[in-house]
């Protein structure tokens, strides 16, 4: 029984031959490396299958078994082989996770775009409302700065002078528009002896009327910080007279010292005979 051939005594072979052609060729010139890559390794492949074939075609006429006997270096290159195209398909899985990941952010990107538009959009309407809101809000300030500035001022002067505006109201004789007349002048001159005397004719016009306590008011106020003007001394006994009809004896009596203090040496003697009634009337020491 003939021995089993077998691929590495073949492979033997051929690099034996190999050898001792390239020994011969070596003696003229240096061998270039081989530089193993796919399309040699595929190629080697293809011419190991063929011999394979071609041994078994061989043997099945003769009749003899064929031994193949794997290569260990084969064997761990195409184990190296099969580890690199496992880790190709991790990496390829991987890269079309990545590619359906970025695709998802993408698209919420996208949409995060649009709501940011659409956010922008709406905060400017916003502003442009809340600015004419604003200007609204300002312009109705002013307005009611100006309308209290105006009421501030009450009724316009009718000549532009404290003691025409006077005399002008002291020359009507209807009451209520006479009162209505020194009211103006009080207002628009408020700081001036024109001013202070249109209060107290007020007081006459009020004490007509029969209200004793809203003519003292007026009179009080006319007095304020006690006038040297010529008619304080009067008005100071009308405010007294006034008192003591409201039963307001002591505060008569002071109002009565204040007129001897002040008023009493430049008065009539009229004033006086009014004052010296109005002592007895309130009962002063």
């Amino acid at each position: 029984m003939k021995s089993p051939f077998s691929l590495r005594n073949i492979a033997l072979a051929t690099v034996a031959l190999g050898l001792i052609g390239g020994a011969v060729i070596a003696q003229t010139q240096p061998l270039p490396a081989i530089q193993w890559d796919v399309r040699r390794l595929d190629n080697l492949d293809r011419n190991v299958r063929r011999l394979e074939r071609a041994l078994i075609q061989r043997n099945n006429q003769v009749g003899e078994p064929l031994v193949v006997e794997s290569d260990p270096e084969l064997i761990a290159l195409q184990g190296r082989v099969s580890q690199m195209d496992r880790r190709l398909q991790d990496m390829e899985q991987t890269v079309q996770r990545v590619n359906a990941d970025l695709e998802r952010l993408t698209f919420q990107l996208d949409e995060s775009d649009r709501d940011n538009a659409a956010l922008r959009s709406r905060l400017n309407d916003t502003d442009n409302r809340v600015e004419r809101l604003e200007n609204a809000a300002e312009a109705a300030r002013r307005a009611a700065e100006e309308a209290a500035e105006e009421a501030a001022r009450g009724p316009r002067s009718p000549t532009g002078d404290a003691v025409s505006d006077l005399a002008a109201a002291r020359a009507v004789t209807d009451p209520a528009a006479s009162r209505a007349a020194l009211e103006a002048v009080a207002t628009n001159w408020p700081d001036t002896p024109s001013g202070k005397e249109a209060v107290w004719r007020i007081g006459d016009i009020i004490r007509a009327t029969g209200d004793q306590a809203g003519a003292v008011q007026q009179y009080a106020t006319a007095l304020s910080g006690w006038p040297t003007l010529p008619w304080a001394g009067e008005v100071t006994l009308k405010l007294a007279r006034g008192l003591e009809a409201t039963n307001r004896d002591a505060q008569a009596c002071a109002a009565l010292g204040e007129y001897v203090r002040r008023y009493q040496a430049t008065s009539t003697p009229a004033l006086r005979a009014i004052a010296a009634d109005t002592r007895t009337r309130a009962g002063c020491r």
